[in-house]
């Protein structure tokens, strides 16, 4: 009896290892093969004229997409244009001096306050 009882705990427990060795990864893989394989037995138990609207839908469905994530693109584009037009006057109002300090950071230039520290130049009027 004791004996008995050893072998069942210890099948339990191996069938406990093996459910946990599974992991979702290998669940996952199992199903859509499951589904891949019902589909191509639905497909090959189709007529001809089902397998021809299957097609039809399909190619229609597609172009809706296409059309659908085209259209997306185009106005991703006139998003991001209105959003940097409207982000650079709205630095240029809470911000007046911006423009003139990128367009001297990205030019090489100095910027006023450089212009002031440097030798030779006129204290307050950043000439040289």
């Amino acid at each position: 009896m004791r004996q008995a009882q050893n072998w069942y705990n210890l099948s339990i427990n191996n069938l406990k290892n093996l459910i946990m060795s599974v992991n979702n990864k290998h669940l996952a893989t199992f199903l859509l093969g499951a589904a891949a394989a019902f589909g191509a037995y639905k497909y090959l138990n189709m007529t001809d004229e089902e397998k021809e609207k299957l097609a039809t839908d399909l190619k229609d469905k597609a172009t809706k997409l296409k059309s659908q994530a085209l259209d997306a693109e185009d106005k991703a584009v006139e998003y991001f244009n209105e959003l940097k037009t409207k982000g650079g006057d709205a630095l240029k109002e809470h911000m007046p001096k911006i423009e003139e300090f990128i367009n001297n950071l990205f030019k090489g230039g100095k910027s006023g306050a450089e212009q002031a520290a440097s030798p030779g130049s006129t204290p307050g009027t950043g000439t040289v």
